[in-house]
């Protein structure tokens, strides 16, 4: 199979100079009047200078080079604001843009985007952001064994229960081979789970339906029956024990 011509005319590297705002990003001026951002690494694989002659593919060199910058600086921000799997981390890098509502929708009468250039476009994106995943793994910032014990813990400590648990780390796309490890570290709290029992009983009278409502609690918790029924019995003894 031919390989495609590259989307870009040749061009010239009208100035290369560091960010005075981002330290480790340099900006190249082309002669189109465009600026494309990379890494300092960039301009020493790629070999920019200033007057530097561009072929077409060395201009989508340098385009793609921009884009890998662009995801990384993203994914760094996004990671700064809070541990996130690899799968959120990808879902925010490729989510498309939001788009303005137009104020008169049905004047317009083009067909759209080429569905299959939107497409092909949004796999090269993902490869990118895939691209910047891995190097953010290679760096310790992203991992999703230690996410997911960050995940157990926390919803651990709030007083939930490994099924729900499970779900919360489906939801954020941890992947099945770290949930075991990572639940093996919450240790059974049959007090936490008294303590949920009688805040919800709330010193009344263990009937079958009071109980059955503090049950159904607890397993919309995610807790198990034998630690349910466990908490039920206590509750049921201590009542006795007043009497």
């Amino acid at each position: 199979m031919d390989r495609p011509a590259s989307a870009h005319r040749p061009m010239v590297i009208q100035k290369l100079e560091p960010s005075r705002h981002k330290q480790g990003r340099w900006l190249v001026w082309l002669d189109d009047a465009s600026i494309v951002r990379v890494g300092e690494g960039d301009v020493v694989s790629l070999g920019l200078y200033a007057g530097k002659e561009l072929t077409g593919g060395e201009v989508d060199a340098l385009a793609a080079a921009g884009e890998r910058s662009r995801l990384m600086e993203r994914a760094v921000g996004l990671l700064a604001q809070r541990p996130m799997s690899r799968k959120e981390l990808l879902d925010k890098l490729c989510a498309p843009p939001r788009q303005k509502r137009e104020k008169y929708p049905y004047d317009r009468m083009d067909a759209g985007p080429d569905p299959v250039l939107l497409e092909a476009q949004r796999e090269a994106l993902r490869e990118r952001a895939g691209g910047v995943a891995d190097r953010l793994e290679e760096l310790g910032l992203l991992n999703d064994g230690e996410y997911a014990r960050a995940v157990v813990r926390h919803y651990a400590a709030k007083g939930y229960g490994p099924r729900k648990i499970r779900d919360e780390l489906y939801r954020r796309g941890v992947p099945r081979e770290y949930w075991g490890e990572a639940l093996e570290e919450r240790e059974p709290d049959g007090d936490q789970v008294l303590e949920l029992a009688r805040h919800k009983l709330r010193g009344a009278e263990p009937t079958r339906e009071n109980l059955k409502k503090v049950s159904d609690y607890l397993a919309r918790r995610g807790y198990g029956w034998e630690e349910i029924s466990a908490a039920l019995e206590r509750c049921k003894e201590e009542t006795s024990w007043d009497a």
